[in-house]
This record gives C-alpha cells, structure tokens and sequence, in this order.
C-alpha cells in the first residue's frame, strides 16, 4: 500500500477515525494501530506479516530476558548476543542468501570446481531491514540499559507502526515506546505541521521525483551507451535530487502521518545537498541510519576512542557494512566502501593538514561534496558494477553535442537543488501561519493543494526507492 494513492487515504480515514474514537482506552486505541499495521503491511503480501508479528514476540522475549536477568552479566551478554545474531540471520537469509551463493557459485567455477549448488529465489519482504534493525536497537539499548522493558503490546506496535513500517525513519524505542504508554493529543500545532509535510512530501515524491525518473533519469539509465555525455552528466545530477526527493517525501509524509495520529517522529533529512563535508552529509542525510550505525556499529568499532588508525578502520567498516545494508549487489559494497574511504581520508586530512594551508571555503567544499555524492550515486542506481563502469566512460567520452533533457526537466533538477538552501525553518514558519487559519479553511487549503498535486503528477505511483531495502 503505496502513501500517495486513494487505497491508502481510505485506509488512514478509517484508522484516523477509529483511532481517536477509542482515545478513551489507550489500550484498545494501539490494538487497532497494531490490526492495522499488519493489514497495512499484508496490502503487499500477506504471507509476510507473520514474519513481522514473530519478530516483534522474539525480540519482546529476548527484551525481556535481558530485564530479567538483573545484575548476571554473563547472561545478559549471552541473551543479547543470541538476539542480535538471530535477527542478523533472518536479515541475512532474506536478503543476502541469494548474493553469497551466487558468489560462491562463481568462486568455484573460478576454480575449476563445477558445482550445482541449492540457490532459491527468496523473495524479500518489504522493510526488512529497517524493522529489523529496529529490534535489534531495542535489545541493545535494554541491554545497555538505555530503555525500559517494553511490555509485548508496545514492542509490538514500535515493530509493526505502519508510518514508518517499510522505510523508516528508524524511529527508537527509548523515543516512541513512552509516546505509545501516555494517551496522544493532536493540537493545532502539529495537525498544521502535519498537513504541511504530507502535501510537500506529495510534491516531491509525485510531481519532482516521479516527472524526472520517467521522463529523464530512467530511460537514460536503461541505456546509457545510447546518450551522449552531456545527457549521462544531467542524469546523474537528475537522480541525484530524484533519490532525494524520492526519500525525504516519504518520511516526510511518515513524520505528518504519526503526528496526525498523535505521536512525533524524528526528522530524517536536513538539507543534505548543502553540506560541506562528506562527514557533514551523513549528519544531513538519513538521519536515523546514521546515527543507529554510529551508535550500534561506529561506536562498538572503536571509534574516536582508541587512535586515530582505529578511528579510520571503523568509519571504513562502518560504511562498508552500511552498504551492504542497502542491498546484496557489488555495487552497494563500492558506494560504501567509497564513502567509508573518503570519510576516513577527510579525518586524516583534518589532524594532519598543514598549518599554513587556510581550510576549504565552505562553497567549495559544498560543490565538490555534492560531486562526490552524485558520483556514487551512479553505482547506487546502476544494476551492475559493469554497467556503473560504463556509465562513467560514457561521461568520459565527451560527447557534450546534445541532450534529450526537457526545459521541464531542468527546471525540476534546479528546483530540487534550490530547496536546499531555503530558510532551515520553513516549514515552521508555514506552519505557525496555518494553524491560526479555522479548520474549515485549512481543509479546503489542504484538499486544494492535493488536487492540484494530483493535476501536475504523471500518471501511475511509482514505488519509493527505499521500499527495494
């Protein structure tokens, strides 16, 4: 069930209805989110939600093991390390069988050694990843006593939440699990806000991201060898303010749709195309995977604490692994090993740049990182390694003759740049200004602003990017 389509705005009408009908009973209140989660989430394939419902009772059980277990250290260790070794494995199974197989599989005939080995087709289920490291955040931060023992109805809800269900944000337990326990208010403040960013995340992921991935990005990116360079070089800047409208939409839209149902969300993007710093990318950039791999993978690395040779192992490592995260493909493993690279070069740089030299104008560093970023994008968005190699020698090859970009085009690749460097509060300030308006009002504002929307979108709803993760 895709956010930008009528089976959806049905469905939220009859949850947002029943929701606040049953505010008396906080409890009977969560079990229709919980019903409705799993409903959301079988829309897709209904196979799939006992998987979710036995991943929220394992990781409520190992939570509660962990609690359980009082001052035995060596239990709470061993439980953790079962939990978190448990949800890695179902993460690897779906996700990662087939790649390591076929890997495997190469590696032998490489050899000389034929072998027919058990390859499936494993379909992966939608989200996976992020309801994965959900649990995983879950028994850790129990473990490292960082949030209470969650009862099985609330572990369950954090698991399931349809906002953020298939593509986060990767919203914590110790920050959602208290919201669930008190009984929500929606006041004018965060209705208003709320509208604001469904109906903007609705422009982007429909009219911005959508109009440049059918009438630009995708079509060059199916055939590259077929476009000139010029047409290459616009489309990788096509997708990269495609991916970034694609994602901050649907979170955006997750952020609105939570606070309309009474409870708050992180922001997971923060202008990510201004940052002047690889390293300040990934604080503007998905937020709340970065900071879960900072503090689940960076941090237990080693980090800043031991040296400067441990620090650069573990940001290597870490984005290395954070690639991974993203999909089974070499492609993944190079965009972040590259990032992982260059971020560890950056620290480098910085301890051991020489004095005389003056630091990086910030406009410079925000060019050439959002050229960095773009760069790796391609492998990103490219089906193969071969095929991302390909694509940077069709930009090498110079061909700067012609290109099929429509003045349509170009004005959204603009347009997509530009919201970076609005005022950070704007949304804010539009918000302050709708919630005075009357609800009557505000509605007809709202209703008006989706239809026009829905006059300016071409047709049909493409997935978001995130759901594939």
């Amino acid at each position: 069930m895709l956010f930008p389509t009528m089976t959806f705005g049905l469905f939220f009408l009859a949850i947002f209805t029943g929701a606040w009908a049953l505010k008396g009973s906080n409890e009977w209140r969560k079990i229709l989110l919980l019903v409705g989660s799993w409903l959301f989430y079988g829309w897709w394939d209904a196979r799939f939600v006992a998987l979710l419902i036995a991943s929220g009772l394992f990781n409520w059980a190992v939570g509660s093991a962990i609690g359980g277990a009082g001052e035995n250290e060596r239990k709470r260790r061993l439980l953790v390390g079962l939990g978190v070794a448990a949800n890695l494995a179902i993460l690897g199974w779906f996700k990662y069988y087939g790649f390591f197989m076929e890997q495997a599989e190469a590696s032998l005939r490489a050899l000389g050694w034929e072998r027919d080995l058990p390859i499936m087709q494993v379909i992966l289920p939608v989200g996976i990843s992020f309801f994965t490291f959900q649990g995983i955040s879950y028994i850790v931060d129990v473990y490292r006593r960082r949030t209470e023992v969650a009862g099985l109805l609330d572990m369950t809800l954090l698991m399931s939440f349809f906002p953020h269900l298939v593509a986060g944000p990767i919203v914590r337990a110790s920050h959602l699990i208290p919201q669930f326990r008190k009984v929500p208010e929606l006041s004018r403040s965060m209705a208003a806000m709320a509208l604001l960013l469904i109906v903007w995340g609705l422009f982007k992921k429909t009219v911005i991201a959508s109009e440049l991935a059918t009438g630009f990005v995708d079509p060059v990116f199916f055939d590259p060898a077929a476009r000139s360079s010029l047409d290459l070089m616009l489309a990788a800047y096509g997708y990269a303010v495609q991916i970034y409208c694609d994602f901050s939409a649907y979170t955006d839209m997750a952020v609105g749709i939570a606070a309309l149902l009474g409870y708050r969300f992180p922001h997971n993007f923060n202008q990510p195309y201004r940052a002047a710093s690889l390293q300040d990318f990934w604080r503007r950039w998905h937020i709340s995977l970065s900071s879960w791999l900072r503090d689940y993978l960076y941090i237990p690395l080693g980090g800043s604490r031991h040296g400067l040779g441990r620090l650069c192992l573990a940001l290597a490592a870490t984005m290395l692994l954070g690639g991974l995260w993203h999909g089974a493909s070499w492609n993944f493993v190079v965009w972040g090993a590259l990032h992982g690279g260059v971020l560890a070069a950056g620290r480098l740089w910085r301890d051991f740049r020489p004095r005389a030299w003056p630091p990086l104008p910030a406009a410079l560093g925000i060019l050439l990182t959002f050229h960095f970023v773009s760069a790796t994008w391609i492998f990103f968005r490219c089906k193969s390694f071969e095929d991302a190699l390909a694509y940077f020698a069709g930009i090498a090859a110079g061909d700067w003759s012609s290109t099929v970009l429509t003045p349509l085009g170009l004005v959204l690749i603009a347009m997509g740049m530009a919201l970076h460097f609005l005022p950070t509060d704007g949304t804010r300030r539009l918000a302050v200004r709708a919630r005075a308006l009357p609800a009557g009002a505000a509605g007809a504002l709202t209703g008006f602003a989706i239809l026009a929307i829905d006059a300016m979108r071409p047709e049909g709803v493409a997935p978001f990017i995130y759901y594939q993760f």
